[in-house]
């Protein structure tokens, strides 16, 4: 199965390069207005109620996945289930595609068609926002969606395949409806906000380390993101865009953070790296910058998957599993407890 989840891995990265997001039917938005009609029943302004409520929509989507991933028919089944469900949640040709856009009316001075276009990038107030506002805005969303849409969706697809995959957009979608701090879903986006977080942990500082590493890309430097991420990442209010927007400053030599303004409220964000602030012609490096990070991240992913499909073919004791001890496992004739065999009805 490793390989073909490899397979497909790079396939759907791919398919989401030529093609982008689907134009009609895309499934992240169909699961957008699932989870609100839902939520219309469900909504009450407690922890609690909240979290059921993010339980019963992430695990009916991770269940449903793997039932697609168990369903497949050999490996081509699982290349294309793979492949199909990479190219659903992945945004990185939308994304880019976005911020570039954003620049381009930024440099004609065309302010009302960017503050259009702003709230595909982000969930900030456009109205309150001029050309360096909306620059600034553009290259820390560029920055923290790369590590959402594009760098942790393939972490969890190498690591669980499909389910992890549906079940990781699916959290991130409900952070991104109610995990947010208005009145209205303080507690009750409680539990969203918290499995996002735990979700992203690792994602969010495998993007900041490809954001540092691959700085000089836009003439940055490396040790300069790495300087910003262990300085600053810790005093942002979120643990995982923390480090993604430091190392993201430090790697284009911004200086990120300030007065953030949100339609339910307005937040002091903490100066991140050390540098001048955006400007719009930085939306461009930021652009290049992210393309450049998801192409690295679909490369590692794809390594990813196959080295954990070696892994799983080693016996207890780090040796390679021979065909008699694969087969013992599949027949029946091995020890029914022993982790050879569980490992063997994994696959």
């Amino acid at each position: 199965m490793r390989p073909s989840r490899a397979a497909g891995l790079l396939l759907g990265v791919l398919a989401d390069a030529v093609f982008g997001d689907p134009r009609r039917f895309h499934p992240v938005a169909g699961f957008g207005r699932l989870a609100a009609a839902l939520e219309a029943r469900t909504w009450a302004d407690d922890r609690r109620r909240g979290a059921l409520h993010t339980a019963a929509l992430v695990g009916a989507v991770t269940g449903a996945g793997i039932v697609v991933e168990r369903g497949a028919r050999g490996p081509v089944g699982t290349v294309v289930t793979t492949a199909v469900a990479t190219w659903a949640v992945l945004g990185a040709r939308s994304l880019v595609g976005e911020g570039a856009a954003l620049g381009r009316e930024l440099a004609a001075d065309d302010l009302p068609a960017a503050r259009r276009r702003l709230p595909s990038l982000c969930g900030r107030d456009p109205s309150t926002l001029d050309a360096a506002g909306m620059a600034r805005a553009g290259v820390e969303s560029l920055a923290e969606n790369t590590s959402d849409a594009v760098v942790a969706p393939l972490f969890w697809g190498a690591v669980a395949g499909v389910p992890g995959l549906l079940g990781y957009r699916a959290v991130n979608t409900l952070d991104a409806m109610i995990g947010h701090r208005s009145p209205r879903y303080e507690r009750f986006g409680w539990a969203a906000a918290r499995l996002d977080d735990a979700a992203n942990l690792l994602p969010a500082r495998a993007a900041a380390a490809l954001f540092s590493g691959l700085a000089p890309i836009v003439g940055g430097s490396p040790a300069a993101a790495v300087r910003a991420w262990r300085r600053d990442a810790g005093a942002h209010p979120s643990p995982n865009a923390g480090p993604v927007e430091a190392a993201a400053a430090g790697a284009l030599g911004l200086r990120l953070g300030g007065t953030t303004v949100y339609p339910y409220g307005v937040q002091e964000r903490p100066v991140l790296g050390e540098g001048r602030p955006p400007a719009v012609p930085d939306l461009v490096r930021a652009a290049r910058l992210s393309r450049a990070v998801g192409v690295a991240a679909a490369l590692l992913a794809g390594v990813g998957a196959l080295r954990g499909g070696r892994a799983s073919r080693r016996d207890p004791r780090g040796r390679r599993a021979g065909p008699c001890a694969r087969r013992r496992g599949r027949d029946g004739r091995g020890a029914a407890g022993s982790p050879a065999a569980r490992s063997s009805r994994a696959r």
